[in-house]
């Protein structure tokens, strides 16, 4: 028989025996990973949206520079600065309380220098109110993740289709499918690892790599299109409600289609307001009889 307690990541048992809801924390992440316990994440760029995945119960929220494409309409995240990210992130932090919250460095924030990296990945948990930061690419970022955990904040790191190298990847496609690629993307996890990342995201790689990859490591990793076998989940939110009407990657699954019931709630207004249907009397203020009547008269 196993001596290990069962760990409650997302709730604690109080005297009445009712759950109430921890802080999830990067131990969080790495309790459900010993356990085999499935981390959930989700992306969310404002206060109701956060508000209303963290009273869902997820275990993670990230503040993705996805937000250049799916909030502000750009084509790619390379515009997104870091205004833009600590705007969205304090929002995000208004809304979640018990979610672990991580921010996503964009481009050209942590490339250029190591000083600059861990200068805007504190200013993350400083004005943003993150509890971490998350970054893109592999062996070439291993000193700037250093520098940014030896400054005391954790670091994701993210692998794979890496958007905001797309231009030299020649696109938004799956990484790692060829063996030189594949066992390139995995040395580089380990590298992260070594490094000090708590957690790593591997995105749009073939299932069976992204397994092995989770096997080996022992900080969990963060699937999206990667297959079942990470330790964990994440999708764009706008993707899941059917919000971002662009394209839809492969690995998505819509859990709704909020796009088109906002079009038929649109147009439904539209018609009311244009037959006058709308506003009725029940959404009207009125003066009382009394008082219209000395309006009449101050108004003679």
């Amino acid at each position: 028989m196993s001596t290990i307690a069962p760990v409650l990541t997302t709730a604690t048992v109080i005297s009445t025996g009712a759950p109430q809801r921890k802080k999830a924390t990067t131990t969080t992440f790495r309790q459900k990973k010993a356990h085999g316990e499935p981390i959930t994440m989700l992306t969310a760029y404002d206060y109701p949206t956060a508000l209303a995945e963290d009273q869902a119960g997820i275990d993670s929220i990230l503040v993705g520079d996805s937000l250049g494409m799916v909030v502000l309409g750009y084509q790619n995240t390379l515009p997104v600065t870091m205004q833009d990210m600590i705007h969205h992130c304090k929002a995000v932090a208004r809304g979640a309380k018990f979610a672990l919250l991580i921010g996503d460095m964009p481009f050209m924030s942590y490339q250029a220098s190591t000083e600059e990296a861990v200068r805007n990945a504190g200013r993350f948990l400083q004005e943003g109110g993150m509890d971490a930061v998350k970054l893109e690419g592999g062996r070439e970022r291993l000193e700037a993740v250093r520098a940014i955990v030896g400054a005391g904040i954790p670091v994701m790191g993210h692998l794979g289709l890496t958007p905001q190298s797309v231009n030299q990847l020649g696109g938004f496609r799956p990484q790692g499918k060829t063996a030189p690629a594949a066992k390139r993307l995995f040395e580089d996890a380990l590298l992260l690892e070594e490094a000090g990342c708590f957690s790593i995201v591997l995105e749009s790689v073939p299932a069976r790599l992204a397994g092995l990859i989770s096997k080996k490591l022992s900080v969990p990793t963060i699937g999206i299109g990667a297959g079942v076998g990470c330790d964990g989940q994440v999708l764009v939110t706008h993707d899941l409600l059917g919000l971002f009407d662009r394209f839809t990657p492969k690995f998505v699954r819509k859990y709704a289609d909020f796009h088109g019931e906002m079009q038929r709630a649109f147009g439904e207004y539209i018609q009311d307001v244009q037959m006058k249907r709308f506003p009725a009397d029940e959404h009207s203020v009125e003066m009382d009889d009394k008082e219209w009547d000395a309006l009449q008269k101050e108004m003679d």
